[in-house]
């Protein structure tokens, strides 16, 4: 049924069926709230700037438009920029396909024209985000609405825009909203005083931050195959994690530079530089590029200032635990200076206190719904699910031998790589090449019940498959988004993915088109 993802794709060389995941209503009841999100973030942020100017506050005014309009600038110029290069991919796969007339031509150019004014004019307003958020609804709508090619086309495209919405989304909240919310607190210590539009403005952000965070890992767990997806009570009860974590952080962060600007500055350099080094240190795999990698490094060191964020497979409880330890270190220490040279004359010491317990209940709170998801709505099952080694203690599933797992067949969700052992079995459990020279033992075995072959286009991509929690390589790199759009364009049938084997530098030589 279209509500419960029913359907199968049947993997080549006979494997298992796999459930074909569909686009239902709350998926796009859950991009909607994501716009209502942005929305509120952006819209509260502006009438609190116009409020600050109206009232003739001119610091604050300036201090927080330009935590609005830089990182929106710099968020859309990277929209725009994806766009130009999507929309080239595009425009010569359809001329590629299209017709040669002379009028024909002129058409498809007056409508190029009008798109390149049109997506000009949303990202030059700073809508982009807004125009991701519509498009990935259509893109999804149309999945289900579509006879079952068509649906698979438009769910891999839906797929790619919500990865480029997420990631997009991402970065904007960790340079917007987290110094907005900072901001914005240490305002109301000095003040001494809650306005309406300064709390509507730090929820916002508070909510944008937690949102987004979550948002991101259940839109990263949705695009592979090798990974079980996030439920939406997980996701929300990840939100409540990052929510109050977050909240204990950035309280902790105002309470403390609204004593010690400076050094409160210095405090969030140091952080930065130690996280960034630590990131690095761990040798993570997300981008294409030596260059790009260090960058998406720096970034996320910036996310560490206020969240745990996970950038690298195996085990992450120990690394987690070092980092909740340091963050609680950091907040009792930050506090408790605040408490000792906090301005008596302005903040009372029944609401010094009240502050304080605010900071440590919030982080509590927020490990309380930490363990919450691990325990009992984590992805790989539950605390006391059979599939599951405890809480947060989890032990990976074994993999069923015989079964080639480096195809990607239920697009664009991509299937783990395929091991040594399993490359080595029988010339007929391997749908990806058939051997030229076989020697024929003198007493051939039964053949073994096989499905039959399904002819489709495969991609055959000469790089080993990037390990959880990065995305795959044909979802970042928009090279392979090209080849996978224009096969989909082209062909009647959905492409195959397949990865190279590391450690099995002679695969190469079975491809028959390397992209």
């Amino acid at each position: 049924s279209p509500e419960g993802g029913g359907g199968g794709a049947r993997r080549p060389g006979g494997g298992a069926t796999l459930p074909a995941r569909r686009y239902r209503l709350r998926d796009g009841c859950w991009v909607l709230c994501a716009l209502l999100v942005c929305f509120a973030d952006g819209a509260s942020d502006l009438w609190l700037a116009a409020h600050y100017y109206v009232r003739g506050q001119r610091w604050w005014f300036g201090l927080t438009l330009l935590f609005v309009l830089l990182p929106s600038v710099v968020v859309q110029l990277l929209s725009f920029r994806w766009f130009v290069y999507d929309f080239a991919a595009a425009a010569s796969t359809k001329d590629s396909a299209g017709s040669t007339k002379d009028s024909a031509r002129r058409a498809r150019g007056c409508c190029r024209l009008c798109v390149w004014l049109l997506q000009g004019l949303i990202h030059l307003l700073q809508l982009g985000q807004v125009w991701r958020y519509l498009r990935t609804l259509y893109l999804g709508l149309q999945s289900r609405w579509q006879a079952e090619h068509r649906r698979r086309h438009f769910y891999w495209r839906m797929m790619f825009e919500s990865a480029d919405i997420s990631m997009l989304r991402l970065l904007e909240t960790f340079l917007k909203s987290a110094p907005q919310l900072v901001l914005q607190l240490s305002i109301m210590v000095q003040q001494n005083s809650i306005e309406p539009l300064q709390g509507l403005s730090a929820s916002a952000s508070l909510l944008s931050l937690a949102w987004m965070i979550a948002s991101y890992q259940k839109v990263l767990r949705d695009s592979r195959e090798d990974k079980m997806p996030m439920s939406y009570k997980g996701a929300v009860v990840q939100i409540l994690w990052h929510l109050f974590t977050i909240a204990a952080r950035a309280i902790a962060f105002a309470l403390f530079a609204s004593v010690f600007q400076l050094y409160f500055g210095i405090f969030i350099v140091t952080h930065w530089c130690i996280m960034t080094f630590w990131i690095i240190q761990g040798e993570t795999d997300f981008c294409m590029s030596k260059w790009e990698e260090i960058i998406y490094n720096m970034v996320v060191g910036i996310i560490y200032i206020f969240c745990w964020f996970n950038v690298k497979e195996g085990r992450s409880r120990y690394r987690m635990c070092i980092y909740y330890v340091i963050t609680l270190s950091e907040n009792a220490a930050l506090t408790i200076l605040w408490f000792l040279y906090y301005d008596r004359k302005t903040t009372s010491d029944f609401d010094a206190l009240i502050l304080v317990c605010v900071v440590s209940s919030s982080f509590a709170l927020g490990i309380f719904f930490m363990f919450i998801y691990y325990c009992l709505l984590h992805p790989n099952g539950p605390m006391f699910s059979p599939r599951a080694g405890g809480c947060i203690f989890r032990q990976r599933p074994v993999p069923v031998p015989g079964s080639p797992t480096d195809t990607v067949t239920s697009p664009p969700r991509s299937l783990p790589r395929t091991t040594g052992g399993e490359r080595e079995g029988a010339p007929g459990e391997r749908d990806s090449c058939v051997p030229v020279f076989q020697v024929r033992p003198c007493a051939p075995p039964a053949p073994a019940a096989r499905a039959p072959r399904t002819e489709r286009p495969v991609i055959r991509i000469d790089l080993p498959r990037k390990k959880y929690p990065a995305w795959d390589a044909h979802f970042i790199d928009r090279r392979l988004r090209k080849t996978i759009l224009a096969l989909e364009y082209a062909s009647p049938t959905t492409p195959c993915l397949q990865y190279r084997t590391p450690g099995a530098p002679q695969e190469v030589l079975e491809y028959e088109t390397t992209v």
